[in-house]
């Protein structure tokens, strides 16, 4: 009967974490895609320019990978070390999760403070050599979002030293337009625009949040029932 109980649940947990497993070679190639087509795109921060779009794919499907495998293994060879690697790997970044949560809202009006002054160091990048990412992720959020700067457009008179924007800032784009009176020019600073996206889109990334704290809750809950009965089943065997 134990023995019967832990196929079944081997199954499952084999096929989850071939699931997660798959998943994390799909958010990798991502990465890799993103790296190799967009250069660092999505770097807007100064203290941290490796923060990009796509370092932060590469490391999250590697890792997922990496978690995914230690699982797979440990439900074919039914290794104990291995599930309850797998279990308490998958805790720690569950708790990590919750733990970050939480002190983005209890610490959000000196986070806004700090990214915002970040972002305003960072608009000093575009344009410059080695920084084509930043150039493009600016210019994608103030086209998309119809906003300039990062409180307002006046945040680029620093950058150039003249009463000038990027041509991304422009109404109706052409060239050289950012060298035109500020009446062409979007008014929306680009921060509280996409802020207040965010807020509006809160629902969806609520649900994003709730579905893949679901997957590791049922992952762990996989991992330590199947160490369970491989204990159990040793034990019946002994």
């Amino acid at each position: 009967m134990a023995r019967g109980c832990l196929q079944g649940v081997k199954f499952l947990m084999f096929a989850f974490n071939l699931l997660f497993w798959l998943g994390g070679c799909g958010i990798l190639g991502v990465g890799i895609w993103l790296a190799a087509t967009q250069g660092n795109f999505a770097t807007l921060s100064s203290s941290f320019p490796s923060l990009s779009a796509a370092n932060l794919l590469i490391v999250t499907g590697t890792f997922v990978m990496a978690i995914g495998f230690v699982g797979c293994i440990g439900a074919i060879k039914e290794h104990k070390c291995l599930l309850l690697t797998f279990f308490v790997t998958l805790l720690l970044v569950l708790l990590l999760e919750v733990t970050v949560t939480v002190l983005f809202f209890a610490y959000t009006d000196k986070i806004d403070r700090y990214a915002q002054q970040d972002l305003k160091k960072g608009l000093h990048l575009y344009g410059t050599p080695g920084n084509v990412g930043l150039t493009n992720a600016w210019s994608i959020i103030q086209t998309d979002f119809r906003c300039c700067g990062v409180s307002n457009y006046t945040d680029w008179f620093e950058v150039y030293n003249a009463t000038r924007v990027p041509d991304s800032c422009c109404l109706e784009f052409s060239e050289s337009c950012g060298l035109h009176a500020p009446g062409t020019w979007w008014k929306a600073p680009c921060y509280e625009t996409v802020k207040t996206w965010l807020q509006e889109n809160l629902l969806a990334v609520g649900i994003f949040g709730l579905c893949t704290a679901l997957v590791q809750l049922l992952g762990l809950t996989f991992a330590m029932t199947m160490y369970c009965q491989v204990v159990k089943a040793d034990t019946y065997c002994a």
